[in-house]
């Protein structure tokens, strides 16, 4: 499973709701437009297809990152945040 942190900038209301629905059903909500999501390569890779069917590439902004496990380690949050993690339990 790989750690990625994908976050949006959506003019457009109808598409930021569809955007931020389809990061929801893959990854926690940590800011507004900012998403951490653990995925497995095709669970990543649906999400991807997902996400390029609704962004307008001449008005949207959207940006993924992978990180290494080495790189999540040193993540650093402040106040009320926390660092995304594993689930103890997994329900298929």
């Amino acid at each position: 499973m790989t750690f990625y942190v994908i976050s949006y900038d959506v003019p457009d209301d109808k598409r930021r709701l569809k955007i931020a629905r389809a990061l929801e059903a893959h990854g926690e909500r940590v800011q507004y437009s900012v998403f951490e999501c653990l995925l497995k390569d095709k669970d990543f890779k649906a999400l991807r297809e997902s996400l390029l069917e609704i962004v307008k590439k001449q008005e949207d902004s959207l940006r993924i990152y992978r990180l290494c496990p080495p790189c999540v380690e040193r993540v650093e949050t402040w106040g009320q945040a926390s660092i995304s993690t594993v689930p103890d339990v997994f329900i298929v």
